[in-house]
């Protein structure tokens, strides 16, 4: 059976689900999008992505043609449609139809898109030995520019980060600030573990506020841990004892090796573990 996808109120087969070539979303970049995980049937944190959802189209001037209700229930339904359990959740608003110009006035109908579609993970090797990642010559995006916390369709900035992974022979790319200070990954947010506390850059550094960022700075409250938000150098990286990522896809993964340089003993740590353990734990109890 062919996967369905919700365009406007309507199921379409994958196939056949599509956007008009006038669309701002495809010429300019011009729209929003969240990424979120299904485990079990059961949305994750829907809420909170549905609110990250709004704020992202609200800070680009994009009404959204739905409520955030009504966005819930499109994505529990399209989900149930699909008959997926464990899923990747795609959810796209773009600016919609409009003219060979920038002015989004222009423009008529945003279009809402819901996709559900089977969840690429890291490879599970990664978690038992650890990602090797390298910093990226590509800056991260200057907040006082555009704002890295709008989840915007452009991800050019993120893209040419992940081409020098790519070309490295990595998976993920560390990205810097404008400043020099550490920012996030192309597609994860970082943490460190120096003698028993977590180290993750702050909201001002100009990162994403990841949900798994969220929930992990909560699990990790719980469990006693204390967790800092200083602004982070390459130095902090180099001389931390555990090192790891968060995002949807990723969940918690390690990172044992950064340029070329071990981190810690080279091995995911007890902290990243306890942590990934915790997570799972919470997940299912969510």
């Amino acid at each position: 059976m062919s996967l369905k996808v919700y365009i406007n109120g309507q199921l379409y087969d994958k196939e056949k689900a599509m956007v008009s070539v006038f669309d701002h979303g495809l010429l300019y970049g011009d729209g929003v999008f969240e990424g979120i995980r299904a485990y079990h049937g059961k949305v994750f944190k829907l809420e909170a992505h549905i609110e990250r959802l709004f704020s992202s189209a609200k800070a680009i001037m994009l009404e959204i043609p739905m409520t955030r209700q009504q966005v819930a229930e499109a994505i529990v339904n399209t989900l149930k449609v699909n008959g997926l359990s464990d899923a990747y959740i795609r959810v796209v608003v773009t600016r919609g139809v409009g003219t060979l110009g920038l002015d989004p006035r222009k423009c008529s109908h945003p279009q809402v898109i819901i996709i559900t579609d089977a969840i690429a993970l890291y490879p599970e090797e990664y978690y038992e030995k650890g990602l090797d990642i390298i910093t990226g010559a590509t800056r991260r995006t200057d907040p006082s520019a555009l704002n890295p916390r709008i989840k915007s369709l452009n991800y050019l900035n993120n893209i040419l980060a992940r081409i020098e992974g790519t070309n490295a022979g990595v998976m993920e790319v560390l990205m810097l600030n404008s400043q020099g200070f550490v920012a996030e990954c192309t597609g994860d947010n970082i943490f460190t573990v120096k003698n028993g506390d977590l180290y993750t850059p702050p909201v001002s550094a100009g990162i994403l506020i990841g949900v798994t960022r969220m929930v992990v700075i909560e699990i990790a409250t719980k469990a006693g841990y204390k967790v800092y938000e200083p602004n982070m150098t390459l130095y902090d990286i180099h001389n931390a004892d555990e090192c790891f990522l968060t995002g949807t896809a990723a969940e918690i993964i390690p990172v044992v090796k950064l340029d070329g340089r071990h981190i810690g003993d080279g091995k995911p740590g007890p902290v990243t573990k306890e942590l990934l353990r915790l997570f799972r734990q919470y997940i299912q109890s969510s």
